[in-house]
């Protein structure tokens, strides 16, 4: 099981101020920006936010589809960059809201925590102290 079933290689050279891409044809590239001017392009913050919702919410729908069930998923994240308390550097303070359509919060909440404990983004932050995941109701996720 030590073969890759996937492999992307990518590349940023001018940190938040040019372009992260990934290697192939037709493969993606993205402006970069900083997150404190009103430059366009996208940030770490942004980048951070869309891997951890799209990874976590595939795994809660992988666990439904395994249960039986067609139920709908939501994952939506507010990343915050926040300043360490001794002034001195960065940090992301990462909160998760993660909802399963037309299922008790209690179920969703056992299917939620599975799903973080198998979800490839979510092993690379546990233990962090600035991420939190919270199963809410569907209803209460907003529609975009």
């Amino acid at each position: 099981m030590d073969k890759a079933l996937f492999e992307a290689t990518i590349h940023n050279t001018d940190g938040v101020d040019g372009t992260a891409f990934v290697e192939g044809p037709d493969a993606l590239s993205v402006k970069t920006s900083h997150p404190l001017d009103n430059s366009s392009g996208t940030n770490p913050e942004e980048l951070f936010g869309l891997a951890m919702t799209t990874c976590l919410n595939a795994t809660i729908q992988s666990l439904l589809k395994a249960r039986g069930f067609q139920n709908r998923s939501k994952v939506s994240a507010n990343v915050q960059l926040r300043r360490e308390a001794d002034g001195v550097g960065y940090y992301f303070q990462v909160d998760l809201f993660a909802s399963i359509e037309d299922m008790d919060l209690d179920q969703a909440e056992l299917i939620v925590q599975s799903a973080e404990k198998r979800c490839p983004v979510s092993k690379l932050t546990r233990g962090s102290q600035t991420i939190d995941i919270k199963t809410i109701a569907y209803e209460q996720q907003l529609d975009n």
